[in-house]
C-alpha cells in the first residue's frame, strides 16, 4: 500500500489563500506604464479600468456590503458597476442592498394587492353607508307625503289615498308658509340643492351610491343656511323695488335679477362653499375670480326664460318653490363648475410648486 510523503499530506490540508496579493502586481505594472511618457491619458484610463475590473472579478469573495448582518454580507453579489471619468474609480453594488437597509422589491407585489383589497373593502363601506343614506332619507319622505292624510284614512281604498295625497300635501305647504315661511324655504332649497349636487356627481361620471356625501352636505347646507332664507327677503325686496303692474316691469324685475342677485348669489355660493373646504382666501378670490364671468353669462341661457314665469305668473310667496324646480338644473350646472375649478387647481397646484422648490440635500430635508 503506498503511503503519503508529509509533504503532500501538508499541501492537502494547508487551504488557500484568496488570491489577494494579484493588485500589487496589477499596480506596479500600472505604475510603470504610466511613468513611460509616450503612455497617453487616453491609455491610462483604459488600463485603470482594465485592473480594477481585474481585481473586482478575481475577488467577488471579499466584497464589501453595506450591511452588517454576516450572513447577508455572504449572500451579496455584484450587480453593477459604476466608473469615474478620469479616477477610474470603481464603485460596486450589492443586490439586496441600500444605505443599509434591506429592499423588499420581492414584496412590492403582495403589497400592491393588500393595497388594492383595502380600497375594495372602503369604496364598498362608502358604497353601503351612500345607499342607505340614500334609502332612508326616500323612505323617510315617500312616508311623509304618503301619510299626510293618515288621520282620516279609517275605510280609504289604496286609490283615494294616493289620489288625495297631492292636494293635501300642497295644502300643508301653504300652512307651513303662513307659519313659518322662512323655515320651510329653508328646508326646500337645502333638499333641492342637495340633489342638485348628487345629479351634479352623477353627470360627472360617479356611480350612483357613490358620490361625495361631504360635497353633497356642504352644497345642501349652503341651500339651507343661505338661499331659502336670503331668497325670501330678496323676492319680499324685488316687489317693493318695483311696486308697479305695468308691462315693462317683468323684464326689468328679470334684468335685476339677472344681474345683481344673480353676481351677489354665485359670489355668495362660490365664497361659502370655499370656507368649508378650507380653502384659501387667496384661492377662494383665484376661483371666483376665473368662474365669475363664465358662470353669469351661462345663467343667461336659463333662467331669463324662467324668471318670465316667476315675475309674470307665480305668487310672491309660492315664487321660492317654483325657482327651486328649476335649481335642481341649475344646481347640476352650479355645483359642476365649482367642484371642477377646485379639483382642476389642486391638480395643478403640485406642478406649479414643484419647480419652486429649492434643491436641498436629504439631511436638510
Amino acid at each position: 500500500m503506498a503511503s503519503l510523503s508529509p509533504q503532500t499530506l501538508l499541501s492537502i490540508s494547508k487551504p488557500n489563500k484568496p488570491n489577494s496579493k494579484q493588485l500589487p502586481s496589477h499596480a506596479c505594472l500600472l505604475s510603470k506604464l504610466s511613468q513611460n511618457p509616450n503612455f497617453s491619458r487616453n491609455k491610462q484610463r483604459k488600463l485603470n479600468s482594465w485592473v480594477v475590473n481585474s481585481v473586482v472579478n478575481e475577488e467577488l469573495d471579499v466584497l464589501p456590503v453595506q450591511s452588517q448582518d454576516l450572513t447577508d454580507m455572504q449572500e451579496g453579489v455584484v450587480v453593477g458597476r459604476e466608473e469615474d471619468g478620469e479616477l477610474a474609480s470603481q464603485v460596486s453594488q450589492v443586490s439586496g442592498f441600500s444605505d443599509g437597509t434591506l429592499s423588499f422589491d420581492g414584496f412590492s407585489s403582495a403589497s400592491a394587492d393588500e393595497r388594492r383589497g383595502n380600497e375594495e373593502m372602503e369604496r364598498l363601506i362608502d358604497r353601503t353607508i351612500n345607499a342607505t343614506i340614500v334609502l332612508a332619507v326616500g323612505t323617510f319622505a315617500i312616508t311623509k307625503l304618503l301619510t299626510i292624510d293618515q288621520d282620516y284614512w279609517h275605510g280609504w281604498t289604496i286609490f283615494e289615498i294616493v289620489r288625495y295625497a297631492p292636494l293635501h300635501n300642497w295644502t300643508a305647504y301653504e300652512e307651513a308658509l303662513k307659519t313659518n315661511p322662512v323655515l320651510a324655504k329653508m328646508v326646500i332649497s337645502g333638499v333641492v340643492y342637495s340633489l342638485g349636487d348628487w345629479i351634479a356627481q352623477c353627470f360627472q361620471g360617479k356611480p350612483l351610491f357613490e358620490f361625495d356625501r361631504t360635497r353633497m352636505f356642504r352644497s345642501g347646507l349652503v341651500g339651507f343656511t343661505l338661499h331659502g332664507s336670503l331668497s325670501h327677503y330678496y323676492y319680499q325686496f324685488c316687489e317693493e323695488l318695483f311696486p308697479f303692474q305695468d308691462w315693462w316691469v317683468v323684464p326689468a324685475k328679470v334684468a335685476f335679477d339677472q344681474t345683481a342677485w344673480a353676481a351677489a348669489w354665485n359670489s355668495i355660493y362660490y365664497m361659502v362653499l370655499g370656507l368649508l373646504r378650507l380653502e384659501s382666501p387667496f384661492s377662494i378670490f383665484s376661483e371666483l375670480k376665473a368662474t365669475f364671468w363664465p358662470m353669469l353669462t351661462a345663467g343667461w341661457k336659463l333662467w331669463p326664460f324662467a324668471h318670465l314665469v316667476t315675475y309674470g305668473l307665480v305668487p310672491v310667496e309660492q315664487r321660492l318653490l317654483w325657482v327651486d324646480c328649476v335649481e335642481l338644473i341649475w344646481v347640476t350646472i352650479l355645483s359642476t363648475y365649482s367642484n371642477e375649478k377646485s379639483e382642476a387647481r389642486i391638480a395643478e397646484a403640485p406642478a406649479e410648486v414643484k419647480p419652486c422648490l429649492p434643491d436641498i440635500s436629504p439631511p436638510e430635508e
